[in-house]
C-alpha cells in the first residue's frame, strides 16, 4: 500500500537547508572520523594489548605447579598460629618475605586490637546414680601443648556450681518455645546446645536471655574428637574502635563502655567434643526428646531434655588484651589507570594449624603472586593496579580487615574495582562461587578455561554444570569472611571461592597438613584449579579495557525480590 503523501516537505543530506537530525549525525560522523585520526597509534596499541592480555592469560595457566602449592602450604602449617601470638607474627614475616623476595612491591599496615585467650577451664559432671566424673575440655591425642585449649574468643569469664543440665537442640527461638510448651524452664541450668546456623554469639545470647547460667556447645560430625573454637563477639571489627581504624596512639574505648560490653556476651559459654555433649544428654530425664532434635549422635534411642537430674560444676577464667596484629600487602602498581584497584584477600591467621582455613587460601595466594612474578619478568604490567591481602584475626571477627577498611573507607568506594576473596580455598569435593551479581558472568566464562580437578575431560564449568544442572552462583549475604567489610561497609562489588561446603576438622586441632594430604586434596589439584579462577579473574578485572561488569544479573535478582515482596504484601493484604 502506498503511503500517503505528507504536506510537509522532505529533507534529505543533499538538501541545501539540512534538518537537525542530519546536521547531528553529520556532528557525530566527524566527530567519531576526528577520534579515530588523532587516536589510531593509540587504537593499533589498544588491540595489542588485548592480544597481550589473552597471551599473557594462557601463560598464567601454564605456570601452574602442584608441587610449590603443597610446599607453601606445608611451611604455612608447622606451627600453630593464633592472631595476636609469637607464631602468628612469624608467619606474617613468611609471607611478606615471599611477597618482597619476588620483586613484589610489599609493607605491613599494624593495628592495636582487643583480642581474647583462654587461661583455665574445667568442667565435672555429677550424676543421679551418685558418681561423678571430671569431663575433658581438650582432644585427645596429636593436639600438642602449642595448640591452644578449646575456647569461645571473649566468652567472659564465670564459675557455675552444681547446675542442672538442659538440652535446648540449636538454641534457637522456637527451641526455647518448644521446651516452654512441655513445662521445661532453663533458669539456672547449664544450657547444652547443638552447632547449627546461627552464629555462636547469637546462640548464647540468648540463652542468657531465657535464664541459662552458661552454654556449652557441640559440633556433630567432629572427626578424631576434635572441638569447634570460635568467636561469640557480636559485630566485625575490634571492638575498641568501632568505626574507625585501631592505629598505634590512636583514640580507643574504654574496655568497660557499654558499647563494648553490648558486643559480649552475658555468661560464660565453652565449645565441647560430641563425647562429651552425649554423656549428658544421655544423663537427662525430664520430658522427652523431639525426634529431630536427636542428630547423628543419639541415634534412635529416646532421649530426654532435662533440666537434670545431672548437675554440672563448670568454671572458665579468660583474658582480654590488647595485642598487634599485622595485615600485609604486596602491588602491582597499574600501567594505564594506577589509581583503580583490584584486591585479592586471604586471612593468615588461624585457631589451630589452619590447613584448610585459612592456609589452603594463604598458599593460593603465594602460588599466585608467583606467577604474576613470573609474567611481569616476561613483560606483563596490569592495566590497572592488583594488591594481594594478606589479613590478620579474621577469625576474632574479622579485626584484620575490618580495621583497614575503615581506616581507608573514603578511598575504597571510589577506587577499588573488585575484591576477590578466598578463605578456605579446599575444604574438600564441589566447586562453589558467590559473588554480588554483576561479577556472575564473569565468574561462568573464567570457570570455562579453567581444567576441573576432578575430571581430566572437563572444565570446572562442564562439571559444575553436571552436578547442579544449574550455575547457581550464590549471593554474599553472610558476614562469615573478609568480604563482610568490603562488600558490606564499603560496597566494593565482591567475591568469594571456594572448594568443598564443609571439612570435619573445622577449627579443631586436627586441621593439619596431614588432614589435607590424606582426605582434602591428596594431589593439591583443587589448590591449582581455585589458584586458576582466583587469577583469571583478577587478570580480567585488572587488564580488560572495559571492566566485565554484567548488570542484567542485578535487574533479575532486583526483580525476583520485587516479585517476592509483591507477592507477601498481597498475601498479607488478602489475610
Amino acid at each position: 500500500m502506498s503511503q500517503p503523501h505528507s504536506s510537509k516537505p522532505t529533507s534529505t543530506i543533499f538538501s541545501s537547508v539540512p534538518s537537525p537530525q542530519w546536521t547531528l549525525l553529520f556532528l557525530l560522523f566527524l566527530c567519531t572520523v576526528g577520534f579515530y585520526t588523532l587516536h589510531l597509534p593509540n587504537s593499533a596499541a589498544a588491540f595489542s594489548n588485548v592480544r597481550n592480555a589473552l597471551r599473557f592469560r594462557n601463560i598464567y595457566l601454564s605456570f601452574a605447579t602442584n608441587s610449590t602449592v603443597s610446599a607453601y602450604l606445608r611451611a604455612l602449617t608447622l606451627h600453630p598460629h593464633l592472631a595476636g601470638t609469637h607464631p602468628a607474627l612469624q608467619t606474617a614475616r613468611f609471607v611478606y618475605s615471599h611477597f618482597a623476595d619476588l620483586g613484589l612491591r610489599t609493607h605491613t599496615v599494624q593495628y592495636r586490637a582487643l583480642l581474647s585467650y583462654p587461661l583455665h577451664a574445667s568442667l565435672s559432671a555429677h550424676f543421679s546414680d551418685g558418681s561423678s566424673r571430671e569431663l575433658p575440655l581438650v582432644e585427645p591425642g596429636g593436639a600438642g601443648a602449642e595448640v591452644v585449649r578449646p575456647y569461645h574468643a571473649y566468652s567472659p569469664s564465670g564459675a557455675v556450681t552444681g547446675a542442672q543440665a538442659v538440652y535446648v537442640n540449636l538454641g534457637r527461638e522456637e527451641d526455647y518455645r518448644a521446651l516452654r510448651r512441655v513445662g521445661v524452664d532453663v533458669k539456672g541450668c547449664v544450657a547444652v546446645v547443638r552447632r547449627g546456623e546461627e552464629s555462636r554469639g547469637g546462640v548464647v545470647g540468648r540463652a542468657a536471655e531465657e535464664g541459662a547460667v552458661a552454654v556449652l556447645m557441640y559440633t556433630e560430625g567432629e572427626s578424631m574428637g576434635g572441638v569447634e573454637r570460635g568467636t561469640v563477639m557480636k559485630g566485625l571489627g575490634d571492638p575498641l574502635t568501632p568505626g574507625w581504624g585501631g592505629v598505634e596512639g590512636g583514640e580507643a574505648l574504654d574496655l568497660e563502655d557499654s558499647q563494648i560490653l553490648n558486643r559480649f556476651p552475658k555468661i560464660p559459654s565453652m565449645p565441647i567434643s560430641p563425647e562429651v555433649a552425649y554423656s549428658i544428654l544421655r544423663s537427662l530425664e525430664g520430658p522427652p526428646m523431639p525426634h529431630h532434635w536427636r542428630g547423628d549422635a543419639l541415634g534412635p534411642q529416646p532421649g530426654r531434655v532435662g533440666p537434670g537430674p545431672t548437675l554440672l560444676n563448670f568454671t572458665y577464667l579468660a583474658e582480654k588484651k590488647i595485642a598487634t596484629i599485622h595485615n600485609v600487602f604486596a602491588i602491582i602498581r597499574g600501567s594505564e589507570e594506577p589509581d583503580r584497584y583490584v584486591l585479592l584477600g586471604n586471612h593468615r591467621d588461624a585457631w589451630t594449624y589452619g590447613a584448610v582455613d585459612p592456609n589452603s587460601g594463604t598458599a593460593v595466594l603465594l602460588d599466585i603472586a608467583r606467577r604474576y612474578a613470573l609474567m611481569m619478568r616476561q613483560g606483563w604490567r596490569p592495566r590497572r593496579t592488583i594488591v594481594l591481602c594478606s589479613w590478620d584475626a579474621e577469625e576474632f571477627g574479622m579485626i584484620g580487615s575490618t580495621e583497614w577498611v575503615e581506616q581507608n573507607l573514603l578511598n575504597l568506594g571510589s577506587k577499588v574495582v573488585a575484591y576477590l576473596n578466598v578463605d578456605c580455598a579446599v575444604q574438600g569435593p564441589g566447586f562453589f562461587a558467590g559473588a554480588t551479581p554483576q561479577l556472575d558472568n564473569l565468574i561462568i566464562e573464567v570457570a570455562k578455561k579453567v581444567q576441573d580437578p576432578d575430571s581430566e575431560s572437563m572444565t570446572i564449568y562442564d562439571n559444575w554444570m553436571i552436578t547442579n544442572k544449574v550455575i547457581n552462583v550464590q549471593r554474599l549475604s553472610g558476614v562469615d569472611s573478609d568480604f563482610a567489610p568490603l562488600l558490606q561497609h564499603a560496597g566494593v562489588p565482591s567475591v568469594d571461592l571456594y572448594y568443598g561446603r564443609d571439612f570435619p576438622v573445622y577449627h579443631t586441632a586436627f586441621d593439619s597438613y596431614n588432614w589435607m594430604t590424606n582426605h582434602g586434596d591428596p594431589l593439591f589439584q583443587r589448590h591449582v584449579a581455585v589458584a586458576g579462577v582466583w587469577g583469571l579473574l583478577a587478570l580480567h578485572l585488572a587488564d580488560d579495557p572495559i571492566l566485565p561488569f554484567n548488570y542484567v544479573s542485578y535487574t533479575e535478582q532486583l526483580w525476583v525480590g520485587i516479585c517476592y515482596l509483591s507477592f507477601i504484601i498481597a498475601y498479607f493484604l488478602s489475610h
